[in-house]
């Protein structure tokens, strides 16, 4: 297992020197965001970029993300112009020599939560989803924004983009779906870059609009839409593990000992509260409702040698910044799995 770390740039408050210093770090998981959604990226943006992480002794392990334009999803005409553009970002990263670029499919949203800076009894804040909260929030009406969702619908947009959903159901977006990958998997598979698709955060419909990437069932349905090992999954544990129907261990014995498509993993806990409710709790499996023994002895067990990265953490210690991604504990989930992984390979040696 590669130990990697989100890093959002030279804006984020995380100083890429910092992240250096984590023992057993090795790779960056990154992306360019100053391209807007649709364009290709550039070589010079890339290469620069690269060069940066490199300078401090790591490399790209990621491309977090590569985002899907909204024309895709929809099925619209001008979604093949798009994809033209996807694929040359593909050729592109390919040639700079990163090996996995991870993205989702979910419509209008990125990951949602209800609120950014729930208060533990500790005192540290994280991130939550109550349901009944998001049952009353309007996204057409500005109620909710969080980093990393695409806003290039711009000002007054969203109600429009919104409707065009209206008639996209879970089959048509399955269907959007299964043209995006038939189309740009040849020029994965021609750079040798793995794609690994995203599950949708949380996993089940929200606003009104369907989800897909949610569950064991349609996991497996989305590796048969491509017969190929480049085309595969980021498992991410918080994300199909806030689901109690889901069983993450199985999964990872699944798609990575049996399919052998795990190409990235995220790796979380989260506290299930309620139905379709959680917070995000420090990685410790006391903490939580997820056995992370259990989950690094899965991957470890299968022989799972791709990156991973220790996803959203708590802020703590006083620590201010992009809500979910600060050093402290993000850090602390880093060296507490990377100490999981050496007591799973040493007892099996014994």
């Amino acid at each position: 297992m590669e130990m990697s770390f989100r890093w959002y740039g030279e804006d984020d408050p995380v100083k890429l020197e910092y992240i250096a210093q984590i023992p057993g770090m090795k790779g960056i998981v990154t992306a360019i965001y100053d391209v807007p959604v649709g364009e290709t990226w550039p070589m010079d943006k890339i290469n620069a970029l690269k060069a940066r992480i490199e300078s401090v002794g790591l490399k790209i392990s990621v491309i977090e993300s590569v985002p899907v334009h909204e024309d895709i999803k929809l099925g619209l005409p001008s979604r093949d112009k798009y994809m033209e553009n996807y694929k040359q970002t593909i050729r592109n990263l390919g040639s700079a020599g990163i090996p996995v670029i991870c993205y989702n499919f979910m419509p209008v949203f990125d990951w949602t939560r209800s609120d950014l800076e729930f208060e533990l009894p500790d005192g540290s804040t994280t991130l939550i989803y109550e349901e009944e909260t998001v049952q009353r929030m309007n996204p057409r009406l500005g109620d909710l924004s969080l980093p990393g969702w695409d806003t290039s619908y711009g000002e007054g947009g969203l109600a429009g983009l919104l409707e065009q959903y209206e008639e996209v159901d879970e089959e048509k977006l399955w269907e959007n779906l299964g043209y995006f990958i038939r189309g740009i998997m040849p020029a994965a598979v021609e750079s040798e870059v793995k794609m690994a698709i995203h599950p949708d955060d949380p996993p089940w419909p929200i606003f009104g609009l369907p989800r897909i990437i949610t569950n064991k069932e349609n996991l497996d349905r989305f590796l048969d839409l491509y017969d190929s090992p480049y085309h595969g999954l980021t498992l991410c544990s918080g994300s199909l593990g806030c689901d109690p129907k889901n069983d993450y261990v199985e999964m990872v014995n699944y798609f990575g000992g049996v399919k052998n498509r795990i190409h990235f993993a995220h790796l979380r806990n989260v506290k299930i509260t309620g139905e379709k409710s959680f917070w995000e709790s420090g990685h410790l499996s006391e903490w939580g409702s997820l056995d992370f023994y259990e989950i690094v002895k899965a991957y470890v067990d299968y022989g799972f040698d791709g990156p991973f990265r220790p996803d959203h953490g708590r802020m703590i210690w006083g620590e201010k910044g992009r809500a979910g991604y600060g050093l402290y504990d993000r850090a602390l989930g880093a060296v507490y799995i990377n100490g999981l992984t050496e007591a799973v390979k040493k007892s099996s040696q014994k």
